[in-house]
């Protein structure tokens, strides 16, 4: 067994894409096992081709108040199939040759960890992991995370990876280790199962250039299962971080790096709030921090009540989503966790009474599901905007492994089975007609 502690390479691909804007978006999961690895005396390097803050970036860089950012992009060939398409393509990220130097400038690893997060965006991974492969051939190289997990089987044929793994990476870090570099990676925290959270060290968000926000999780899966939704194929059991561990890994970030702005990546921030987001609120307002939130992954209408909507206002949210999805309010609704109209109306209240403003608070409404009536999304665009709430169209991309995607493959204009790139839900796959295409383009003005 080698017993030197081996040099792993982490490396965060490009995005291929219609469009693409940084919504507080990191890759998470990958910064996390770079934790693990340095603790344990595992050299690591890091690159990011979405990095928007590049040395050799010479455009005037733009960061919003609340941290996010445009990338830099650069045309691309459409991808087959959608050749007929007058639309542009992009690369999103830095430019092939200051990945290349990049990749130069570092000693040479003895693993690759590659990362990947929405299914459409595969062939930015392979672009990454085919250049990859020209500088360092003979190194072994694992592809990891959403689309890793969700679309296995295109990622092994297609990918270029040596290996190809899905679901959380903590308990099979030892194992690939070991299989790759020969080394013994002895934690105790990565046997027990479940692992705690708690355990853990706080992601690597250090090894990039700059932290213009923090992603943070206090728990990991969801105790809903939303037909439209992976989460719970992805992180089948929910657990949680305690209250204590989460206000550390703020106030760390805040004091140490000085970071204001805060993403909840959380699915089900407020569920059971009394005994996990409650306590974690109160430290914070009893701190006296400045610090500012955000929650792009939406909050359970059912959990806004009163003194939710008043200690995140009082802490400094600046963000809310909601995840209304559809106003048909019947028994037949089946794309969520069957929120009631009066249950909407009541959390949109207590958010406004708390203090926040219209612009901070937004409904999530989907848009493109399988067979949608638009007469239905249109009363819900009204019934938000009377509430006094932003309409947020969320565009549906049909995801393998949920409820469904065999309704979205009968129902789609592209072949989904084919490429993950016709999932793109700017492309609406599941819109049957030019006639709902041209309506809901009306529809995002409203």
């Amino acid at each position: 067994m080698k017993t030197d502690p081996p040099h792993i390479l982490c490396v965060n691909p490009w995005i291929h894409d219609f469009a693409a804007f940084d919504f507080w978006a990191k890759p998470l999961g990958l910064l996390s096992l770079a934790a693990i690895l340095r603790e344990n005396g595992v050299k690591m390097s890091y690159i990011d081709c979405l990095d928007r803050f590049h040395p050799r970036e010479s455009r005037p860089l733009k960061i919003l108040r609340d941290g996010r950012g445009p990338f830099r992009k650069t045309p691309i060939p459409l991808p087959a199939g959608l050749e007929h398409m007058n639309r542009k393509f992009s690369r999103y990220g830095i430019l092939p040759e200051w990945f290349l130097a990049d990749l130069a400038r570092i000693s040479t690893p003895d693993l690759i960890f590659v990362t990947s997060l929405m299914t459409y965006w595969a062939s930015g991974v392979k672009e990454t992991i085919d250049l990859i492969k020209t500088v360092y051939p003979d190194v072994p190289l694992v592809l990891g995370g959403i689309y890793a997990g969700l679309c296995h089987d295109h990622a092994v044929r297609t990918s270029g990876a040596d290996l190809v793994v899905k679901g959380p990476g903590e308990p099979l870090l030892a194992g690939i280790l070991k299989e790759f570099t020969g080394f013994g990676l002895e934690d105790e925290r990565l046997l027990k199962s479940p692992i705690d959270l708690d355990s853990l060290p706080f992601p690597a968000l250090d090894l990039q250039r700059a932290i213009p926000y923090a992603p943070v999780l206090t728990s990991r899966g969801c105790p809903f299962s939303c037909e439209y939704c992976a989460s719970s194929y992805l992180e089948p059991v929910l657990r949680r971080r305690s209250p204590e561990g989460v206000y550390d890994e703020l106030t760390h970030w805040h004091e140490t790096q000085g970071v204001k702005n805060f993403a909840f990546y959380d699915d089900a921030l407020l569920v059971n709030a009394e005994a996990h987001a409650f306590p974690l609120l109160e430290r914070i307002i009893a701190s006296g921090l400045d610090l500012h939130f955000h929650t792009p992954n939406a909050l359970h209408i059912r959990a806004v009540t009163k003194k939710a909507a008043e200690l995140m206002f009082r802490a400094g949210f600046k963000t809310i989503r909601l995840g209304l999805e559809t106003t048909e309010f019947s028994k037949k609704r089946s794309y969520d966790a069957k929120v009631t109209e009066e249950e909407f109306v009541l959390a949109a209240r207590h958010l406004k009474a708390a203090g926040f403003k219209e612009q901070q608070i937004g409904a999530y409404l989907l848009c493109g599901l399988p067979g949608q009536n638009l007469d239905v999304l249109e009363s819900s665009i009204g019934f938000v905007k009377k509430a006094g709430i932003l309409p947020v169209l969320a565009y549906y991309t049909p995801i393998p492994h949920t409820a469904l995607w065999a309704e979205a493959i009968q129902n789609s204009r592209y072949d989904l089975l084919q490429h993950p790139v016709f999932t793109n839900n700017t492309l609406f796959p599941c819109v049957g007609s030019d006639l709902d295409l041209k309506r809901i383009s009306q529809l995002k003005n409203l």
